[in-house]
């Protein structure tokens, strides 16, 4: 899902990056007035752990690649999907500038895919289905499928309007990859999930507990 340089062109990505940066503004002030001395290692500790995550990538047909993204797991742990936002810029930066996965210039395609899009649907999919499910774990593993296959068609849809590859077997091809990769990811979040609820509730959403009671 890491757009490559030269896969959109200059105009469209420098829009992506308008919007991206938007939402970044926005994840750096909730960060400001949300994060402590206790939730910045677990920031940290996320970071690392979607990093690592993102480094198996498959490849999927037309030069792109599929992989887990962890947008739903900062999201929902954290509380709030500028978390999503804050976290997965911070791995795309090192990701793209340091490792060259992922292009520089397309960066705010990537960061608008995976920290914007896989947050606010991670987040938002998650607090609806735990009011109708009243179980934190499988709603969070079936919203964090939901964020890796959203950005994934997201990302189909940019790569046909910048004349890339066509939309259909685009959507096809990323949808189909995503939605199994989605299911690994499903499972790693509640796992992650549940863990850091047993081990230390204090610091993930209060809302995770009760969704689970």
């Amino acid at each position: 899902m890491h757009i490559p340089d030269a896969f959109i062109p200059l105009p469209q990505a420098a829009v992506y990056w308008i919007i991206a940066l938007v939402f970044l503004a926005l994840a750096i002030k909730w960060a400001r007035s949300e994060l402590n001395e206790d939730k910045i290692p677990l920031i940290a500790v996320l970071a690392a752990g979607i990093f690592a995550l993102q480094s198996f990538n498959l490849p999927v047909s037309m030069g792109t690649s599929g992989h887990l993204v962890g947008g739903a797991l900062a999201a929902i742990v954290l509380g709030s999907p500028f978390a999503a936002v804050f976290i997965l810029t911070l791995v795309l930066i090192i990701q793209g500038f340091i490792f060259g996965d992922g292009g520089i210039t397309v960066m705010g395609a990537n960061i608008l895919n995976m920290g914007v899009i896989g947050g606010f649907v991670g987040y938002y999919s998650f607090q609806g289905l735990q009011k109708i499910l009243k179980n934190g774990y499988i709603s969070s593993a079936v919203a964090a499928w939901l964020a890796c296959l959203v950005p994934a068609l997201a990302c189909a849809v940019e790569m046909s309007i910048a004349g890339t590859f066509p939309l259909v077997p685009g959507l096809v091809a990323m949808g189909i990859y995503h939605a199994i990769i989605g299911v690994i990811e499903g499972v790693v979040t509640a796992v992650i999930i549940y863990v850091l609820a047993m081990a230390r509730p204090d610091l993930v959403d209060s809302s995770i507990g009760v969704a689970s009671a």
